[in-house]
C-alpha cells in the first residue's frame, strides 16, 4: 500500500478505539445454559435466530445462518450459478471477502470504479462492463450506506443477471423504506467481531427464491440433507459438493439476544454518526462521504472523512488516543487479482486512495466524545 498504516491501538481506560464489540448482557447466562443442553452446534438457536432475523430484515425472503460473511458470499454466487469463466462485475473497493468466493469458482472478475461521493460502485462503471457473458453483478454497501438499488436492478431486469447484494456493512440500512436483505435474489450479512452486530464470527444470507433454500442448506453441509438425516429420512446419498459453512447455537444465541437490542445499538451509532457529519460537513477542507439521498437510511457501521491531509490527521488524532484507519483497500492492488486489471483505470478511486479515513462509530462512544473528535478534527485540519 501507499503508506505505512499504524498499528492497532491498545486497549486503555483513556482513549477512543476505532471498533468494540456489541455483546448483549443477556448473553453470558443464555449461552451458559446452551452449554449445558446437547446443542452446541448448530441446533435449533439458529433456526431461532434465522426466523427471527427473516422477519426484522428479510421480509418475505428466506433467511440462512452461516459461520461467516464469506461462507453467505461464496453460498450466494453458487446458487446464483457462476461457474468457472462466467463474469461477474463487482466493485474494486472492498474488503477482499466479497471477491476472493469468485476465485473459489474461477470466475473472471471485471472491477467497477467506485462512485467519488459514496465509495459505492459506480453505476456508470457497471455500465460500460456489461457484456454478453455477464453473470452477475456484486454490489457493497460500503460504511452502510445503500447503494443506487433502483439502478441497479433496471440493469438487472434489462440484462437478466442477478443482483447480489454484499451488506456486511449494512445490517439495518433501507433503501426507499426496505430493509436491506428485502431487495435483491441474494443480500450477505456479516457478524464476523468488528461489525455493528456480531455472533464473534458468522453471517447470514437472504434469498428471494423460495425453491433454492433445501439446496442452500444442503451446500451448507457438506450436501447432506441435513434435516432428512435426523429424522431418519435420508436417501443416505450425496450429489452436491457441499460446505461446512454452518453457524453454531453459540454463535445463535449471541446474534438473537442482540438482535432483540438491535434499534438501540442502530440509534446509538446513527446519533453518533450524524454529529460527525453535523461537524465535519462545515469543514471546507473535509469531505464526509454520504450522498445525503433521503431514500437511503445509513446503518453507520463507518464514518468515513476524505482529505488531502489524511496521514497527518491520523498521527495527530493517535497522539490523542484516538485511533483511525482505512479499514478496506482497493482489492486491484493485491497480487491475487492482478490478472484482472491489466490495463484498466480507476479513476475515482485513485483519486480516494490516499485520503479517506474512517472515524470510531460504535455504542463505547458517547455522544460528548464524538463533539470533541470533531471539534479536534475541525482544529486539526
Amino acid at each position: 500500500m501507499s503508506f505505512k498504516e499504524l498499528p492497532i491501538m491498545a486497549e486503555k481506560k483513556k482513549g477512543t478505539l476505532l471498533f468494540y464489540p456489541y455483546i448483549s448482557k443477556k448473553s453470558s447466562s443464555n449461552i451458559k445454559k446452551v452449554l449445558s443442553t446437547r446443542w452446541i452446534g448448530q441446533g435449533p438457536a439458529v433456526d431461532k435466530f434465522e426466523k427471527k432475523f427473516q422477519q426484522v430484515f428479510a421480509n418475505k425472503n428466506s433467511a440462512l445462518a452461516t459461520g461467516s460473511g464469506t461462507d453467505s458470499l461464496h453460498l450466494a454466487y453458487l446458487l446464483a450459478g457462476l461457474k468457472k469463466g462466467d463474469e461477474v462485475i463487482t466493485t474494486v473497493f472492498t474488503c477482499t471477502a466479497t471477491n476472493i468466493p469468485l476465485l473459489y469458482i474461477g470466475a473472471k472478475i471485471k472491477f467497477a470504479d467506485i462512485d467519488p461521493v459514496t465509495m459505492n460502485i459506480s453505476i456508470p462503471s457497471v455500465k460500460k462492463l456489461i457484456s454478453k457473458k455477464t453473470k452477475a453483478i456484486v454490489c457493497v454497501h460500503y460504511g452502510g450506506l445503500p447503494c443506487d438499488m433502483d439502478e441497479l436492478i433496471k440493469l438487472s431486469k434489462k440484462y437478466n443477471i442477478p443482483i447480489i447484494e454484499d451488506a456486511a456493512h449494512a445490517m439495518g440500512a433501507k433503501y426507499k423504506g426496505r430493509s436491506i436483505g428485502s431487495i435483491s435474489n441474494f443480500t450477505t450479512f456479516s457478524f464476523q467481531a468488528i461489525k455493528h452486530f456480531t455472533t464473534g464470527d458468522g453471517g447470514m444470507l437472504t434469498i428471494k427464491d423460495k425453491n433454492l433454500l433445501g439446496k442452500a442448506k444442503r451446500l451448507r453441509w457438506f450436501g447432506i440433507d441435513r434435516e432428512g438425516k435426523q429424522n431418519g429420512t435420508w436417501e443416505n446419498d450425496v450429489y452436491e459438493t457441499g460446505y461446512k459453512y454452518q453457524m453454531t447455537d453459540i454463535a445463535a444465541t449471541l446474534g438473537y439476544d442482540s438482535l432483540l437490542e438491535f434499534n438501540k445499538i442502530l440509534l446509538h451509532r446513527r446519533k453518533i454518526f450524524h454529529i460527525y457529519l453535523n461537524e465535519l460537513s462545515k469543514n471546507k477542507n473535509i469531505i464526509c462521504i454520504n450522498d445525503n439521498n433521503k431514500n437511503k437510511y445509513h446503518a453507520a457501521w463507518l464514518f468515513t472523512i476524505a482529505l488531502e491531509k489524511k496521514d497527518y490527521l491520523q498521527k495527530k488524532l493517535r497522539e490523542h488516543k484516538i485511533e483511525t484507519n482505512q479499514v478496506h483497500f482497493r482489492n486491484d492492488k493485491y497480487s491475487i487479482f492482478k490478472k484482472f486489471v491489466k490495463g484498466q483505470k480507476f479513476k475515482n478511486m485513485d483519486f480516494l486512495e490516499n485520503k479517506y479515513l474512517v472515524l470510531p462509530v460504535h455504542h463505547k462512544v458517547s455522544p460528548n466524545q464524538a463533539m470533541y473528535i470533531s471539534r479536534l478534527i475541525n482544529k486539526l485540519i
